[in-house]
C-alpha cells in the first residue's frame, strides 16, 4: 500500500474512451443529493419571507456570542473525541489487550445513549448535589461538588457520547490496513510507535477526518445536552424561536447552521487531501501482527476501563439506581413491547436504506472528484447539521403539500431518519472505498464487466466491512432519535425513545430508566454481532511484535 500524491484514473466508464461517471452512479447519487436538500429548500422558502429585523438579528453581538460558543464547543468535543477514539481503536485492533473483543463492544456502546438522557444522568451523578456527592458526604464530609454546568459539562457529556463515531470509522479502516509498510519501517529500525505514527497514522487520516466531521456536526445540532447544562448555542437559539412560534427567524438561524456545516465539510475535505490509501503493489493483503503491550498492558487496561466507566458504566449505574428506587417505592414498571418492535423495525429500515443509498454517492465522491460529486456530498450533510425538529418540520411542509399518501406513515418517518443520519453511512462507505485499488476495477472492466457488474462483483464485497459499519451506525443513532419520531410518527406510534421521553416528562424516572436500559440492550446486539463476526472473518495473525 502506498500513500502518494494524485488520484487514480477511474475504471467506471459507460463507454470505452469516454471519461466521466456512468449513469448507474450519477443518477441515483443525484437523487439522493436532491432528497437530502429538502430541509434546506424549506429553510430557504421560510427565510426569504423574513423581515429586515430577522436578518438584523444575525448581526447582533449576542448572536455573535452564541456563534462563538457553538464553535468552541464543536472544537473541544471533536478534539477530545479524536484523542479518546484513536488510542482505543489501536489498542483493540493492533495489540494483545486482554478481552479486546469485549472492549470493542463496550467502547462503542455510549453511542446509543441519547444526549438528553446522558446529560441528565451526568447531572444526577456528578452534579453539585448528585449521587456522587451523597456518597461522599457521610465518610468524607463533602457538602458540594464543583459545578459542572455550562461549557465543562456539555463538553464532557457530548465527547463521551460521540467519540464512537471516530472510533468505529477508524477501527474499520485500521483493521484492513496492509501491514507491509509498517513492517518495512520496523526493518529500517523504527520502533512500533514510530512506525505507527509515520506510516499507519497518515493512512488513517480520512477515517479520522470523517469521524471527526460526524462528531462536529452532531455537536453542532445537539440540543438535549446543551439545554440541560444551560450552555447557549445556536441550536438552543433555534429551539427558543420555534417555541415562540417564530419559525421565520428560526429558519434564518438554521441557515447559519447550514453555513457552519459547509465550512466543516470544506475543512474535512481539505484535511482528507488527494492521497492514495489503497495498495498498488503486487501481493495479497495480510492482517497486521499483534503488538505485545508488555509493561504497558495495565495502563492500557486502565485507559479503556476509565473511558468505559465514565461513558457507559456511570450512566447505566444511575439508570439502575432509578429502577431500584422505583421498585422500592412501588412504582409500576411496565414495558411496551410494541415500542420495542417499532424501534427495531424503523431503525432497521432506515439503516438498510441509508447504507444502500450511500454506495453510489461514495463511489461518485471517491472515483469522480469534481463539482458534481462535491455538491452531492455536501448536500448529503445538510440534514445532519440541523436539529431534528427543523428537519421534521421541513418534511411536514413537504408531506402535507406533495406527499399526502405517505404523510404520517412509517415511510415518511424512515425517510426522515435517512435524511438525518445518512452522513453516518456515507463516511463509513467512503472510508472503505478509499482502500479499494482502482486497478482491481480496471481489471474487471478489461474482462468485459459493465459498470454495474464492477460495482457488484468488486466494490461491494471489498466494501463489506464499511457497509456493515454503516448499517450499525445508522441503526444505533436512529434508535435514540426523538424529535423526528414525535412529529412525523404515525398516530399512537411509540418507540423506546418516545417512551423514555414521555415517562421522564411525567416524573416516572423508574419507568424511563427501564425503557432506556432496554434501548441500550437492543442497540448493543447488532454491535456485538458485528464485532464478533469481524473478528472471526479476518485472516489469522502471524506472531507478535515486541516493543
Amino acid at each position: 500500500m502506498t500513500v502518494g500524491q494524485g488520484l487514480a484514473r477511474s475504471p467506471f466508464r459507460w463507454r470505452r474512451g469516454r471519461a466521466g461517471p456512468p449513469v448507474i452512479l450519477w443518477l441515483p447519487a443525484l437523487a439522493v443529493g436532491a432528497a437530502m436538500l429538502l430541509p434546506l429548500v424549506y429553510l430557504v422558502v421560510r427565510g426569504t419571507g423574513a423581515s429586515e429585523e430577522a436578518w438584523d438579528l444575525l448581526l447582533r453581538w449576542r448572536t455573535m456570542q452564541i456563534l462563538g460558543r457553538s464553535v468552541l464547543l464543536v472544537a473541544a468535543v471533536t478534539g477530545i473525541s479524536v484523542a479518546i477514539a484513536v488510542p482505543v481503536a489501536w489498542l483493540t485492533v493492533r495489540t494483545d489487550l486482554p478481552f479486546r473483543r469485549v472492549w470493542m463492544v463496550l467502547t462503542a456502546l455510549p453511542l446509543v445513549i441519547p444526549s438528553y438522557v446522558g446529560a441528565f444522568l451526568m447531572v444526577s451523578a456528578l452534579g453539585p448535589k448528585g449521587l456522587l456527592q451523597q456518597m461522599l458526604s457521610a465518610p468524607f464530609g463533602v457538602d458540594r461538588l464543583p459545578d459542572i454546568y455550562g461549557f465543562p459539562g456539555a463538553t464532557l457529556t457530548l465527547a463521551l457520547l460521540s467519540y464512537p463515531y471516530v472510533l468505529l470509522t477508524v477501527r474499520a479502516v485500521l483493521s484492513n490496513l496492509d501491514p507491509s509498510l509498517e513492517e518495512a519501517a520496523r526493518g529500517l529500525g523504527h520502533s512500533p510507535w514510530q512506525a505507527f505514527r509515520r506510516v499507519a497514522l497518515p493512512q488513517l487520516r480520512p477515517a479520522i477526518a470523517s469521524g471527526g466531521l460526524l462528531v462536529a456536526l452532531y455537536t453542532l445540532s445537539d440540543f438535549g445536552a446543551v439545554s440541560l447544562f444551560d450552555y447557549e448555542t445556536f441550536t438552543w437559539a433555534i429551539y427558543q424561536q420555534f417555541n415562540g412560534f417564530d419559525r421565520t427567524i428560526a429558519s434564518v438561524l438554521s441557515l447559519v447552521l447550514v453555513s457552519l456545516a459547509i465550512v466543516l465539510l470544506l475543512v474535512e475535505s481539505w484535511s482528507r487531501g488527494r492521497l492514495r490509501y489503497y495498495r498498488t503493489g503486487a501481493g495479497t493483503r495480510r492482517r497486521s501482527r499483534e503488538f505485545a503491550l508488555g509493561r504497558w498492558k495495565w495502563p492500557a487496561l486502565g485507559f479503556c476501563g476509565g473511558v468505559v466507566l465514565l461513558a457507559l458504566v456511570l450512566p447505566m449505574s444511575v439508570l439502575g439506581y432509578w429502577v431500584i428506587r422505583a421498585v422500592g417505592s412501588g412504582e409500576p414498571l411496565l414495558l411496551s413491547w410494541s415500542s420495542v418492535w417499532n424501534s427495531v423495525y424503523v431503525s432497521g429500515l432506515a439503516a438498510i436504506a441509508a447504507a444502500v443509498a450511500s454506495v453510489p454517492v461514495a463511489a461518485l465522491v471517491v472515483r469522480y472528484p469534481g463539482l458534481l460529486s462535491k455538491t452531492i456530498e455536501r448536500a448529503s450533510f445538510v440534514g445532519y447539521a440541523l436539529p431534528g425538529v427543523v428537519v421534521a418540520l421541513a418534511l411536514v411542509f413537504f408531506g402535507v403539500r406533495y406527499a399526502g399518501p405517505i404523510y404520517q406513515t412509517v415511510w415518511l418517518l424512515v425517510f426522515a431518519y435517512v435524511v438525518l443520519f445518512f452522513p453516518a453511512a456515507l463516511v463509513a462507505a467512503r472510508s472503505a472505498l478509499l482502500q479499494v485499488s482502482p486497478s482491481l476495477e480496471e481489471a474487471a472492466r478489461g474482462l468485459g464487466r459493465s459498470p454495474s457488474g464492477v460495482l457488484m462483483v468488486i466494490n461491494l464485497p471489498l466494501m463489506r466491512s464499511g457497509l456493515q459499519m454503516a448499517v450499525a451506525l445508522v441503526f444505533l443513532v436512529t434508535m435514540k432519535e426523538l424529535p423526528a419520531t414525535l412529529i412525523l410518527g404515525p398516530r399512537d406510534f411509540g418507540t423506546l425513545a418516545t417512551s423514555v421521553w414521555s415517562a421522564s416528562s411525567e416524573a416516572f424516572f423508574g419507568q424511563a430508566a427501564v425503557s432506556a436500559l432496554v434501548l441500550v440492550l437492543m442497540s448493543s446486539v447488532p454491535m456485538a454481532f458485528l464485532v464478533l463476526r469481524e473478528g472471526r472473518s479476518g485472516p489469522a495473525t502471524t506472531g507478535r511484535l515486541s516493543p
